[in-house]
């Protein structure tokens, strides 16, 4: 199933099984799931209130085949701002919690202008991530990636940054803020490249702030990422990102806590 076939699925009943192939080891993909819940959260939003912030745990697994069940309450709707907690559950059991505040514009005095994207090699000249069937995770055969900066996983090359060129292997009809949410977490976390042995990785927490006005993306367009370390140890990485458009318009913002057993 594509994404927006699960987005469509989701949004008729709210439950969805979902399918193998957007597995991450024997998890489903946390940008899906994180994406999911999203857009049952912002239909609980008054129109012209954008999601500015997301705060995320990923409290277990949600795995590929179990039905999963989302559900968004509507925490308080003020003059600008909405606040919204979404879950998943399986088995009756919480996999996923998640907080998102939706602001409209307001007046203000305050411009200040985004830092500029950093350079980067055209798309066409940087190295794919292939989907390779038991090599790389189920899900990379919806989500392609070019890398443009870092190392790749598992090299033991080390370095502070990683990310490059990303898009739908199956562009969508119309780019919305939660395919933003599903792409923003497909690249490996960060610190993978330190290591020269094959070890399980995953997303603790994660904070998402998406930019508006949203610069215009279009189905099939490219967006950049950048993650660089912070500071990695005892078995946890602690990273931040950005997300530009190809002409290097900032998109969102991104912090994640990553576990490491390795």
């Amino acid at each position: 199933m594509t994404f927006d076939q699960l987005l469509a699925e989701v949004r008729q009943d709210g439950t969805v099984t979902l399918p193998s192939d957007w597995a991450q080891g024997r998890a489903t993909f946390g940008g899906l799931v994180a994406a999911l819940a999203f857009d049952v959260m912002a239909a609980k939003v008054a129109e012209g209130r954008a999601m500015r912030a997301l705060q995320v745990s990923f409290v277990g697994p949600v795995e590929p085949g179990v039905p999963a069940q989302f559900e968004a309450e509507l925490l308080r709707e003020g003059k600008a701002v909405s606040q919204v907690q979404g879950r998943i559950l399986q088995n009756g059991e919480p996999r996923l919690v998640c907080l998102a505040s939706f602001g409209g514009d307001r007046e203000s005095a305050i411009q200040v202008e985004p830092l500029p994207a950093p350079e980067a090699r055209p798309v066409d000249q940087c190295q794919g991530l292939p989907y390779i069937k038991g090599m790389t995770p189920e899900f990379t055969q919806h989500i392609e990636m070019r890398w443009a900066f870092g190392n790749l996983p598992f090299s033991g090359k080390g370095g502070r940054e990683m990310g490059g060129w990303m898009q739908f292997r199956e562009a969508p009809e119309v780019f919305t803020d939660a395919h933003i949410v599903a792409l923003v977490d497909a690249w490996p976390p960060a610190v993978l490249p330190h290591l020269k042995d094959r070890a399980p990785a995953s997303s603790l927490s994660w904070a998402l702030e998406i930019v508006h006005p949203r610069p215009v993306i279009n189905p099939g367009d490219w967006l950049l990422y950048r993650a660089t370390i912070d500071q990695a140890g005892a078995g946890y990485g602690h990273t931040h990102a950005g997300v530009w458009t190809a002409s290097g318009e900032l998109v969102a913002l991104s912090r994640q806590t990553v576990t490491v057993f390795g």
